[in-house]
Order: C-alpha cells, then structure tokens, then sequence
C-alpha cells in the first residue's frame, strides 16, 4: 500500500488518485489476514505450535531491555523506529512478516525456500516520503495484542493497560514471539513501534523491567495538520477500496479511517466528548481535546511512577529534526545501543521537517488548538 502525494498540497487539500489507489488489498492478503482475524483461537494455537517448532533455536535467546516506541500516530515514530532498526543488534517485525504475525518461525522458513524478486522501494500509504520495501520494519504487535486483548480497541472502554494488569497466557505467548523474532532475524534487542502502548506502559516495564521507552511529540498545531491530512487519505482509500477498511482492523489500525477509534484513556467524558466532536464534524476542535486527553495521560503516568519516568525518553518531534545529531545521540544512549558518530552524522541527514504539506488552519481554530493543548504541551517543554 503506496502513496504519491503533490508536494504542494495542504493539510484539507483531496488525496490524489494514485494515493487512493495504493489503498488496494491484495487478494491473498485479504484472505490469509481474514482466516487469523476470525478464528483467533486457532491462531493462537498454531502460534503455539510454531514455538515448538523453534524450541531449540530460540533455547538460548534471552530478551535484554527491549526497546518500545510509541506516539500518537504522525509524532515521528516511524522514522524513530528506522533508524533504530538499521542497528546490527535489533531485531523488528517487518512488512513481509503480515499476515501471518502469529506463526513468524514457520512463515520464514516458508519465505527462505521462495525466491526473492527485486524490489523497487516504494512511498508508503501515508504519503509522507517514507519509501518502504517488504523488509523495512513495521508495526505488526498489534495483532498479537486484539489476539488476547479483545477489547483493547473498544472505545467505550478503558484501553489501560498497567501493574495490575495479569494475562498468563499472553505474556508466555508474547514472550516466545519476540525471542522467535530475535532468533530469525540474529538481533540481540527488541524494538516495536506501536501507538496503542501508550497506554500500557506500565504494564510493558511490568513485563520487562529493563525495557526502554522513545515517547515522541509534536507540537500540536502541526500535528493536528497532519493529522486531519491522513484522516482524508484514510477516508478516501477505505471509500474506495472496501478491503482496506478491513486491512486496518485486522491490522489494529484505528487511528484514522472509516473506523475511526480513538484510545480510551480512562476517562469516560473525554471520550465521549472527542467522539461527538467528530461525529459533528468538528475535526480541528475534536483532534485538539483527543491530543491533550492523550499526552495528559502520559504526562500523568511519568510523575506518578519514577520507575517509568527514567524508563522513557521523550522525543519533541522538532527536535529531532531541527538537532538531530544532539536528539539521537541522547535516544541511543537511552536505549543502550552503542553508534558510532558517522552512523550519527548520517541518520541526521535525513531528518527535517516535512515540507510536502502545510497546515491550512484559520485564526479562530489556531486559537481553539493553543487553547486546548497548550497546558498539556507546557508539561513537555513547549513555550507558546
């Protein structure tokens, strides 16, 4: 799924064609994806099964501080996590490895009897510059997460996962398919992007108490920009091409779209507020009160637990783009993966702020976005 998009559009202008177009499904994809989506249990047995199959080769891997990203969509996680991910000692799910997420040991072994064809890297859906190959690193943990966690994506329920949360069967499960991932791919860390762990923090440094977190954040004006700009992109190619839709939710992909789900965050009115807003149309005001309801949550969750606070790092999106040497120096200290400064000098070349859209907002709604976050963003640094 690829997109083009004019260089010159702004953040309400239409998606092109081609960028509707690379919402297509393929075929295959949509049935093997449709069987695991449906008949979750047998997956998860087959899951199992796939462990015995590695018994021996995963015997010897230990998970050491794995490493976790995770944003509101559009903060900047994915470049985040393809950086990280061209380290020699990380291992990451990549976009070969869907559908078949939950048996990654029988589906390599498949893969390395198929003769591989040249690719050609292409710019992602998004439509955001980011050019991908079938080997480039990707966000597949959700469908181990709605696997176990059915109403991880209700939003009339809270999505919070923390120290009192317990799943036995999850977290062997969950366990053995990272060491599986360590094992096919000869990384030592861990590393997965995944916007949902913003709320499961706590549970994660629960499960691993030496994991490290990269928490992203853009200022809010900008991001808000962005994201309307995909929630058309997203619209447009579900409309479209029906089997996207279910692409994204066999995908956990909620953040946009015909299905549109925002995170539950604990707070019953918030929620419910955000979503009328949207259900009115009042796109710019309802992104406004769901990024603040987000990044208060996550502000909130740092000051109450010091355990979590040193554990994560959090990363001002302009930032990273505008000192980036600086920014990524601090990150991979953080996460304890050892770079070399030409690797550093390298990475910050190809960072910088986007330039092939430009929010349209009104004065008015200007003043609504600043009204709204600003309190919110203060607490991560930002100055009006």
């Amino acid at each position: 799924m690829n997109a083009t998009l004019d260089p010159k559009r702004t953040a309400r202008s239409q998606p092109s064609d081609a960028a509707v177009e690379s919402f297509a499904v393929p075929t295959w994809m949509h049935w093997l994806s449709g069987w695991q989506h449906k008949h979750r249990d047998s997956a998860i047995g087959l899951g199992n099964f796939d462990t015995r199959l590695a018994e021996d080769a995963i015997a010897q891997v230990d998970i050491k501080a794995p490493i976790y990203i995770a944003g509101l969509a559009r903060s900047g996680t994915t470049i985040l996590l393809e950086l990280l991910a061209e380290h020699a000692d990380v291992s990451t799910h990549q976009y070969r490895d869907y559908p078949p997420v939950m048996t990654p040991w029988l589906w390599d072994r498949w893969l390395s009897r198929v003769p591989e064809s040249k690719e050609d890297a292409k710019e992602r859906a998004h439509g955001d510059g980011i050019s991908v190959t079938s080997r480039s690193p990707e966000a597949f943990e959700e469908v181990l997460w709605m696997a176990f966690f059915p109403d991880t994506h209700n939003p009339s329920r809270s999505n919070v996962l923390n120290e009192t949360t317990k799943h036995p069967q999850f977290e062997t499960f969950y366990r053995e398919h990272i060491r599986k991932l360590l094992a096919i791919r000869g990384g030592s860390r861990y590393v997965a992007k995944g916007n949902y762990n913003l709320m499961r923090l706590e549970y994660l440094l629960k499960l691993f108490p030496d994991a490290r977190f990269l928490l992203p954040i853009r200022d809010p004006v900008w991001h808000i920009a962005s994201l309307m700009k995909q929630q058309t992109l997203f619209e447009a190619g579900e409309q479209a091409h029906p089997r996207s839709l279910e692409h994204m939710r066999r995908v956990g992909h909620f953040e946009f779209g015909l299905d549109r789900r925002p995170m539950h965050t604990g707070d019953d009115d918030a929620i419910r507020e955000v979503q009328d807003l949207w259900k009115n149309g009042r796109e710019v005001e309802g992104w406004a009160k769901y990024w603040a309801m987000v990044y208060t949550t996550v502000a909130n969750q740092l000051d109450a637990s010091p355990a979590l606070h040193r554990a994560c790092q959090v990363i001002r999106y302009e930032a990273l783009c505008k000192h980036s040497e600086q920014v990524l120096n601090a990150a991979y200290a953080h996460c304890e993966l050892e770079v070399d400064a030409p690797v550093i000098h390298a990475a910050a070349a190809r960072l910088k702020l986007p330039d092939y859209y430009q929010p349209a907002f009104e004065a008015s709604e200007l003043d609504l976005i600043r009204r709204i976050t600003w309190p919110t963003a203060a607490r991560f640094g930002y100055t009006d």
